[in-house]
């Protein structure tokens, strides 16, 4: 892990580790003088969507109830680790290993038996994964993704699943949920502050009709 990290309290019983915000720039310009290819690391912000699918989870704990979860493209992985108490087991993936790296640090952290995270791209997502319900928080940000992002959710919905969606209120994303309308069966707009970024992230349930 090249950044450095900090102990943060995102609950009265959750706490985290997640790179310390004063040195994820710095840390990865000076990753960059040594390889220039080095992709920045959005894995490691605590995003308003992270946060407001954790509230919004919170408050509909009976979706994620004994049930198998997946995470796709978590980050952190703030979500998952917000239900791992009520879920049956969570798969949490993203395609950053480093990411990877610092979700199996906090599941020795945290104690969770029934976490597992593993390194995947939605674009080659694993068809041996599978899932009750599905997370995805502000993974809608690049239109060249929407296709292949689009059709994983396609295929998790046709196989029973539960999607439940974070998405900010951004011009670039607004199509992309456009898209899915004729799956959308429950949602819901929080606004959200942290650390002092206001954000207001619409929350979709999505099942198949």
């Amino acid at each position: 892990m090249h950044y450095p990290l900090v102990l943060h309290s995102f609950s009265s019983d959750l706490k985290l580790y997640i790179p310390d915000p004063l040195f994820i720039k710095p840390t990865y310009e000076r990753l960059c003088l040594n390889d220039s290819s080095t992709l920045f690391p959005f894995w490691a912000k605590v995003w308003p969507s992270a946060i407001a699918l954790s509230s919004f989870l919170q408050q509909n704990i009976g979706l994620v109830n004994n049930k198998s979860v997946l995470e796709i493209g978590a980050g952190i992985g703030l979500p998952s680790f917000s239900v791992a108490q009520y879920a049956a087991d969570l798969v949490i993936t993203d395609y950053a290993a480093n990411a990877v790296e610092l979700m199996h640090k906090n599941i020795e952290h945290t104690g969770f038996k029934n976490i597992k995270a593993i390194v995947a791209d939605w674009n080659l997502f694993p068809s041996s994964i599978v899932a009750e319900v599905v997370l995805l928080s502000d993974t809608n940000y690049a239109p060249s993704e929407f296709a292949s992002l689009f059709k994983l959710i396609q295929d998790f919905i046709h196989k029973g699943a539960t999607i439940i969606i974070a998405s900010p209120e951004r011009i670039t994303a607004s199509p992309f949920i456009e898209q899915l309308e004729l799956y959308i069966t429950q949602k819901d707009l929080i606004n959200i502050t942290y650390n002092g970024e206001r954000a207001s992230i619409g929350l979709f349930v999505l099942q198949q009709n």
